[in-house]
């Protein structure tokens, strides 16, 4: 892995400080992260709902209000048109509330991901005519449902359209009432980046604050603040408000759904709650309906009224859960035996696997961790029948998206966007799929972009660790997309105990750093204050290359608080680890030991 520090320019650093009273570690912390401005620092930092953009900034946004607040007045049905992830169960859950609030009739229909695949169907579209449906609203789905959209106008029901993901590139946006997404041509709308649910949450303000209901609008962030984190949408602009404020409104559940599903993810309510936690407890088990089973389970979740079923139902999608983890793993074996016995696919520059019956709810998973070991582009391709059905990931600086348009002629189906996408094709074509791939990929790629980057953001000595440095950090939250988790990097680190693997997966270090600091002994050397390391996901490096008490390490690490009462306090947790060079250890850089 390739160790990159972020810059920051110092007349900037020095002028944030100065203006707005940060700590210069703040400061350097926003300019890294391309934060100059001192007005724009100051609602980086404290994000409220003074800073959402009125709805009516978003293309189509008017005539798709009129168009259901007449539905609404006059009683009409209205069909939510979902998608099958978090996004788009949360995003109709949203649409149905506050249609309903509003005095409407809201009916919803989530496709299963088996039997009905990705996208907006016809059938459905003509079953809801019959059955008196005059508008249709789809959330995070649709902008490329020409066929759906064309549908709709032929049996007469009003479409609206509300979606994130690109549009279609040659053929525009489909022919419906309205359509709202802020990356179609011609819209305005400031935040780009909306998840699904945030463009549904759009349609929500409108509605709420047309009927005076606007000091509702934050029960539904909390949402919002979910689907935003489990799409892994950049957290900036609207984005970082919807999760701040969502983050913290779920400290306090009213829903018996979220309440029950926060519960089950074993997420502590008592203390701040962090974006990690809704990446890898929430949305895992929230997404695992839609994988492994039906996704209306989120929405009947959410919508029940019995503390007792909303429990079941969270119980249920926990054990939906561990079944995923088990089909990954089954998957992922199957996919590193094939490379292994076929090193020319794990040598392309794009990586295309496929396998018989593969569960097309899990291969979205298999592919980011194959992009995650091998460093390459990824699509694993289930193949059911004459029909082959895909996700792909990619990454840094390899549009994906763009990568499928080159080709887009072998595709029955296609879509997403430059990190992610998902496809179909009939499998006598995956040759061609492969070849393709890997043309256009060697004509963008070279060897060096294979090699991830892990960014950083200032060397640090162990002495500058201190409850100070990570209050001050803590004020940069919530982390993620856009807005990563500040990393240090420490060098001439010293292991001061022997390390301990956890639960087979993960490695348990002691360090510390000779740097002139107090001092303790061990094996006749002098240290400093040790810390307590947690390397997820690493033990299987000790297995090939064993570390030892006295061995020199450089680290990057995020500072994490423990507060458990006997042995909490300041930890570190390692990005990545390497074997020191011959070289002295690096003083902390300018300033950034200094969090006042």
């Amino acid at each position: 892995m390739r160790w990159a520090l972020r810059t920051a320019d110092e007349a900037i650093v020095r002028r944030l400080t100065s203006e707005l009273n940060l700590s210069p570690v703040v400061a350097r912390l926003l300019v890294a992260r391309g934060i100059y401005a001192p007005d724009h620092a100051l609602r980086f930092l404290t994000p409220s709902l003074a800073h959402l953009h009125s709805p009516y900034e978003m293309l189509g946004m008017k005539a798709a209000v009129e168009r259901l607040q007449a539905a609404i007045a006059n009683k009409e049905p209205v069909l939510i048109y979902g998608d099958y992830d978090v996004d788009g169960t949360t995003a109709v859950v949203i649409l149905k509330t506050v249609i309903e609030l509003c005095g409407g009739v809201a009916q919803f229909h989530v496709p299963h991901r088996i039997r009905d695949g990705y996208g907006m169907k016809e059938d459905v579209i003509e079953r809801a005519a019959a059955e008196g449906v005059r508008l249709i609203i789809s959330v995070d789905t649709g902008i490329r449902a020409f066929a759906a959209a064309e549908t709709a106008r032929r049996v007469g029901v009003d479409l609206i359209v509300t979606d994130h993901h690109l549009p279609e590139t040659h053929e525009g946006v489909p022919h419906a009432l309205a359509v709202l997404n802020p990356n179609q041509p011609g819209c305005g709308y400031p935040c780009k980046s909306l998840c699904g649910a945030g463009v549904a949450c759009k349609v929500a303000q409108a509605l709420l604050e047309s009927t005076g209901r606007e000091r509702m609008l934050p029960s539904f962030i909390k949402m919002v603040a979910i689907a935003t984190v489990a799409d892994s949408v950049p957290l900036i602009g609207e984005n970082r408000v919807f999760t701040k404020i969502g983050l913290d409104g779920l400290r306090d559940p009213r829903n018996l759904g979220l309440k029950a599903i926060l519960e089950a993810s074993q997420v502590d309510l008592a203390r701040p709650i962090n974006t990690g936690e809704i990446a890898f407890r929430v949305a895992p088990r929230l997404n695992a309906a839609g994988r492994m089973d039906v996704a209306e389970d989120v929405i009947k979740l959410f919508s029940t009224h019995e503390a007792g079923e909303a429990r079941a139902l969270a119980q249920k999608l926990s054990d939906l859960n561990t079944d995923r983890q088990q089909e990954e793993t089954r998957i992922l074996e199957s996919i590193e035996t094939t490379l292994r016995e076929r090193p020319e696919l794990r040598d392309a520059y794009c990586i295309l696997v496929d396998g018989d019956g593969w569960h097309r709810g899990v291969i979205g998973i298999t592919a980011t961790r194959i992009v995650e070991r091998y460093g390459r582009p990824t699509i694993v391709l289930s193949r059911e029948g004459d029909e082959a059905h895909g996700s792909g990931r990619s990454i840094r600086g390899f549009h994906l998206l763009d990568a499928l348009e080159s080709c887009r002629d072998l595709f029955s189906r296609f879509g997403g966007h430059a990190a992610a996408v998902g496809l179909g094709l009939p499998c006598d074509r995956i040759p061609q799929l492969r070849a393709a791939l890997d043309g256009y990929a060697r004509g963008r790629l070279t060897p060096d972009d294979f090699i991830p980057t892990l960014d950083y953001d200032a060397d640090l000595s162990l002495a500058d660790l201190s409850p100070n440095l990570y209050d001050a950090v803590q004020q940069l939250r919530p982390f993620g997309m856009g807005n990563p988790e500040p990393v240090f990097a420490a060098h001439g680190v010293k292991v001061t105990l022997p390390p301990r693997v956890i639960k087979d997966k993960h490695l348990k270090l002691r360090l510390a750093q000779n740097d002139g600091a107090a001092r303790t002994s061990s094996s006749n050397k002098s240290y400093a204050k040790s810390w307590q390391a947690m390397a997820w996901r690493m033990a299987d490096r000790v297995a090939t290359d064993p570390l030892v008490v006295g061995d020199a390490l450089e680290v990057a690490f995020t500072l994490e608080y423990n507060d458990h009462p006997d042995f909490g306090g300041l930890e570190l947790r390692l990005a990545d680890y390497r074997r020191s060079q011959p070289r002295e250890a690096t003083i902390a850089a300018k300033g950034i030991g200094d969090s006042r």
